[in-house]
């Protein structure tokens, strides 16, 4: 019995078996790669929403829009020291009725838990310092 034919067809076999497991490793080499790639993008993500997560607490928020703020604002930035909410309501030129003084010091109040202003004591209050 003549095993050369038999033979040449294995060869032939290993030789295509070979190829196919030759791209497959090269494949898998790229994929991994690529999966390292995804890995530290994902890692990245995670910090940078850690690191913004952990900012969002320290940056003061805007104030509400009210026509009223800003001109509020204006106030304490010429301001040499705190102010009381008639101060404001004066500098604001509005008449120093209870209506509007206790309208001025809910606003005042607002820009304080807003992180805006700071209530230096009890209805006193100045421009919060920047970091």
């Amino acid at each position: 019995m003549n095993l050369q034919p038999l033979l040449n067809a294995l060869g032939i076999q290993e030789e295509a078996a070979r190829g196919l497991a030759d791209d497959l490793r090269t494949r898998i080499s790229e994929l991994q790669a690529r999966l390292r790639e995804a890995e530290t993008h994902l890692e990245h993500l995670a910090i940078t929403r850690k690191t913004v997560t952990g900012l969002a607490d320290r940056i003061p928020a805007s104030p509400p829009e009210h026509p009223d703020y800003p001109r509020i604002l204006a106030v304490f930035n010429e301001a040499t020291g705190p102010l009381r909410a008639k101060d404001v309501c004066q500098a604001l030129g509005r008449e120093l009725l209870p209506k509007n003084i206790e309208g001025t010091r809910v606003k005042l109040k607002r820009l304080v838990r807003l992180g805006v202003l700071a209530e230096a004591d009890t209805g006193n209050f100045t421009r919060r310092p920047r970091p």
